[in-house]
């Protein structure tokens, strides 16, 4: 699905655990990578400057990376000092770059408001989608599981779709980024509409809210077909989040593709809502894109 591909790692997140697979990630169809960290100001002193023997330990962290490339794959290494949020965009600049894959723990609410979130300040940031994978997970993994997981990145991705102007953004990336895809990169697509059954009337219209999502996926399914995907569809109720982790684990996923349109300050289930929730708690790798600023 992507061709290019950023990859931050704070040397804790298991992320750096993907130096070893550079051959597999180019199987997904990755040409270019750029593993990237990010060392702190040292503080020491009255005035911050630049760590200059943990960016050459950082280097030397990552060089094995360089060494794992076959000959068809450009692999480079960028080290800055300085706060992800400020250095990334610094890369981003100087590299062309289809997605952005980095860790992201998972997070309440809560700890998110006290502590931020590195992913979702990149969000608000940058254009290129983020792949957001659990250190949780990626941690446990053997080298034989991890280097499968890197061929599948973006095989099969799960869509939650609600027909609104976020949902039909996340369309048209997708669509854009499968005209040119790499082979046996995105083979398919689970499209699901989630229809919120809370409230007294919701029984009421649940049966007319059902044949109106079937019909609506169905247009969906016909332009993702064009591009020679497979497609699914599956319409349930429910809890929104609860129903989307459950479809993930019954279909066999790669990822949840998300979008999240941080100008839209509407507080009810859109994309919006549903994203930062997917976000903080998906134990799947999230996919996220956000609109054009």
């Amino acid at each position: 699905m992507f061709q290019s591909c950023l990859i931050c790692t704070d040397f804790t997140d298991g992320i750096n655990r993907l130096i070893d697979c550079v051959p597999n990630l180019a199987q997904s169809g990755l040409k270019k990578i750029v593993f990237f960290h990010s060392v702190p100001l040292w503080s020491e002193g009255e005035v911050p400057r630049i760590d200059d023997e943990k960016v050459e330990e950082a280097k030397k962290r990552l060089q094995k990376a360089v060494d794992n490339a076959p000959d068809d794959v450009d692999v480079q290494i960028e080290v800055l000092s300085g706060k992800p949020l400020d250095t990334i965009p610094r890369v981003l600049k100087k590299h062309q770059i289809d997605v952005i894959m980095m860790g992201s723990p998972i997070k309440t609410l809560a700890e998110e408001k006290v502590f931020g979130s590195t992913s979702a300040g990149l969000a608000k940031l940058t254009d290129q989608p983020l792949n957001i994978i659990r250190p949780e997970l990626i941690t446990t993994y053997t080298l034989e599981e991890l280097d499968l997981r890197c061929r599948h990145l973006w095989r099969y991705l799960l869509i939650p779709y609600n027909d609104s102007k976020t949902a039909r953004y996340l369309i048209e990336e997708i669509k854009k980024y499968a005209q040119d895809r790499p082979a046996d990169s995105l083979k398919q697509c689970m499209l699901i509409t989630v229809i919120d059954d809370s409230g007294r009337r919701a029984s009421l219209v649940a049966e007319q809210k059902i044949k109106d999502a079937e019909a609506s996926l169905a247009k969906v399914k016909a332009e993702l077909e064009a591009l020679d995907i497979e497609v699914n569809t599956l319409v349930r109720q429910g809890n929104p989040l609860k129903e989307i982790a459950l479809a993930a684990l019954d279909y066999d996923i790669s990822a949840i593709a998300i979008a999240n349109d941080y100008e839209n300050s509407i507080i009810k289930w859109t994309v919006r809502c549903f994203a930062n929730d997917v976000m903080r708690s998906s134990w799947f790798p999230v996919l996220l894109f956000s609109p054009k600023k």
